[in-house]
């Protein structure tokens, strides 16, 4: 539902008018798995995002509306619990205001979005923070915009039960049009950096190949880097983290490590330095460098990290046959499926998109879905 019509709802089931308020999902170009080492990602937030049009309702009972499911829920503010649902998420955001000494009160609300399902643009970051940020408005709570973003992180952490990173919510709230992030995990602070090449489009690919390993590698792939941190730390004071690590000190205690947790903490290592060279490409515009170091986050996500699969290779490989066409390409997110994202030749991503459904047919039988991103301001009142 667009804005105008989402406005329109509002006004027709609750006789008043809205604030209106926009939440993007987020693309990540590089830094995959750094996050939980304190290491530096580049996301951007994007134009695909959630609507919310909602008012405070006057009491303690908060009315919603989600228009994508035609789904309408109704609960006090003094009854929030966790679950799986999206009401749960919502809920997880009222309370973590709550507990933060905030002073609010119900509201009536109506939201949807163009996020697609299941493509890793965080539908449910953009989902927490636009919330958070529509009740900040809404009842003058004086949030600064990180405070909302660790907010949306605590009701995905415990009413969700996703222990994921800040980083999808913070670079919803702090997005800027044609620009990436350079988030610095430990310092929870980002350097922007332009990102406004007319010559190559974004498009992301999606395997339709769900995630059903990551969850269960996510926590052994984190109990490596702590396993190869703790014998560090034995032997350097200064590394708290392996962002603070090098590959000089890896390779000093390869052996006391043993070969699992020295190639995922190596990857760790090396792919913090990616992103932080990447950063350097982007300011000198060389984009056929900061393509080169995609190809080497996704071989190094897939080989050492083991976080990828048949699906995403397959399309990683398919854009490596021609990288004049697709100077770039990496998988995205946590790993085992979803989207892969493309740095494509603009004017050319119909002769690319073409040749990708065929061979991913022949391979394996299903099609591909194909979106182009645009990058976009972050959370803001319409």
């Amino acid at each position: 539902m667009d804005t105008p019509r989402l406005r329109e709802e509002f006004r027709s089931r609750f006789q008043k008018d809205p604030l209106v308020v926009m939440a993007p999902g987020r693309i990540n170009l590089i830094g995959e798995h750094v996050d939980y080492n304190d290491g530096f990602v580049m996301p951007a937030a994007v134009a695909n995002a959630m609507t919310f049009a909602l008012s405070a309702s006057g009491s303690d009972r908060c009315n919603l509306l989600a228009v994508d499911f035609d789904e309408g829920v109704t609960f006090s503010i003094y009854d929030l619990n966790p679950g799986g649902s999206w009401v749960n998420y919502l809920q997880g955001v009222m309370d973590g205001f709550i507990r933060r000494g905030a002073h609010i009160k119900g509201v009536d609300c109506i939201f949807g979005g163009n996020i697609p399902a299941g493509a890793g643009l965080s539908s449910s970051a953009a989902l927490c923070a636009g919330f958070a940020f529509a009740l900040n408005e809404i009842f003058d709570t004086g949030f600064s915009r990180l405070e909302l973003a660790k907010i949306a992180q605590y009701s995905e952490h415990e009413f969700a039960g996703v222990k994921c990173g800040l980083m999808d919510q913070y670079a919803s709230l702090f997005g800027e049009k044609d620009k990436v992030l350079l988030f610095d995990c430990r310092r929870l602070i980002h350097e922007s950096i332009p990102f406004q090449f007319s010559t190559h489009t974004l498009l992301l690919i999606d395997t339709k190949v769900k995630h059903s390993l990551a969850d269960s590698a996510y926590n052994d792939r984190r109990r490596s880097c702590e396993e190869g941190l703790a014998i560090l730390r034995k032997h350097y004071t200064e590394v708290t983290a392996l962002r603070d690590a090098t590959r000089t000190m890896l390779y000093e205690h390869q052996d006391e490590m043993g070969e699992e947790t020295f190639i995922k903490c190596l990857f760790v290592v090396e792919e913090i330095a990616r992103t932080l060279q990447a950063a350097e490409c982007l300011k000198k515009k060389d984009l056929s460098g900061f393509g080169e170091l995609m190809y080497l986050s996704h071989w190094g996500l897939s080989q050492a990290y083991e976080v990828s699969c048949e699906e995403l290779d397959h399309l990683v490989m398919a854009a490596e046959e021609d990288k004049e066409l697709v100077p770039g390409a990496r998988m995205m997110g946590g790993g085992f499926g979803g989207c892969t994202i493309n740095l494509v030749r603009s004017g050319r991503e119909g002769i690319f998109k073409e040749r990708v459904r065929k061979k991913y047919f022949a391979a394996f039988k299903k099609e591909p879905d194909f979106y182009t991103v645009t990058l976009s301001e972050g959370v803001h009142v319409i």
